[in-house]
């Protein structure tokens, strides 16, 4: 690499930590014009900066070529699988810590995310994509809702984008459907009072989970800190990080849920890292 490096690039460990779990290059047709690590760098800086897909630097690949490599990996799960090894890798080096729980897991009620039109494309959604935007008549929000499932160390395990005016239990059986041939050792999920109602019989019946509510004390105004349900707050301010999750900027939801696990890669990368010598 000879151009100058950007806050968001992966290092030598970084890349070598990820790079084994990508799908390797096709054996047939025309030889990879421009490498892989710099169509990697040109996703994170994407989506850590939040520019147009054309308006990425012109020291990366094109940015229609950078486009077609994050269209490939989102449609064959490569993102998903990716993402799900370094949680597993990540909780097998914390596993010692007494807060890094291994049954113990939180969830909440989805994140509304104003609808933008998509950056960097034609000005109207393609087909299928309006059925996904709906309004939060609670929170007065046009758009979608992020929805996660994470663990005691904050980490991601699901993520489900849906319409912003699908109820808050509806979208929580999206995401533990996900989960439930996944993360075969969850045994207790925490979650707001928003799910309060047949969600908890349901989660039992269906996956063989408890579902815990943590609900705000009555009379109290004002914020205040819950047991469990922090944890998941800290995601959504670590998601919060990356200037395209400020808003959903995509035609599809399934973009949107690459764009978080994108962000999740990249923190989970260098957290592994860290921990190791240079």
């Amino acid at each position: 690499m000879t151009r100058a490096a950007y806050a968001t690039d992966l290092t030598d460990a970084q890349w070598q930590a990820i790079v084994r779990h990508l799908p390797p290059p096709q054996p047939r047709g025309r030889p990879s014009k421009y490498d892989r690590r710099e169509i990697f760098n040109a996703l994170l800086y994407l989506d850590r900066t939040g520019c147009q897909w054309r308006l990425l630097p012109h020291d990366f690949p094109p940015y229609r070529s950078v486009f077609g490599y994050f269209t490939q990996w989102k449609r064959d799960g490569t993102f998903a699988r990716l993402h799900d090894v370094l949680v597993l890798k990540l909780r097998a080096e914390t596993a010692d810590r007494s807060w890094a729980g291994s049954g113990t897991q939180c969830g909440r009620a989805g994140q509304p995310v104003r609808q933008s039109r998509a950056v960097g494309g034609p000005p109207l959604p393609k087909r299928g994509a309006k059925a996904t935007i709906g309004c939060d008549k609670h929170k007065q929000v046009n758009g979608r809702k992020r929805h996660l499932l994470v663990d005691t160390l904050g980490l991601v395990l699901a993520v489900v984008v849906h319409s912003a005016g699908m109820q808050d239990r509806e979208g929580a059986r999206l995401v533990l459907l996900r989960s439930w041939t996944k993360w075969t050792r969850l045994l207790w999920i925490w979650a707001d009072g928003a799910y309060a109602g047949p969600l908890g019989r349901w989660t039992w019946e269906r996956c063989g989970w408890y579902l815990g509510l943590v609900k705000r004390p009555a009379g109290v105004k004002g914020w205040q800190l819950l047991p469990h349900r922090w944890v998941v707050e800290r995601t959504f301010a670590w998601l919060g990080r990356c200037r395209r999750l400020s808003k959903d900027y995509e035609f599809h939801p399934e973009s949107s849920e690459a764009m978080v696990h994108l962000a999740m890669i990249h923190l989970m990368a260098r957290r592994l890292t860290k921990r190791r010598p240079s």
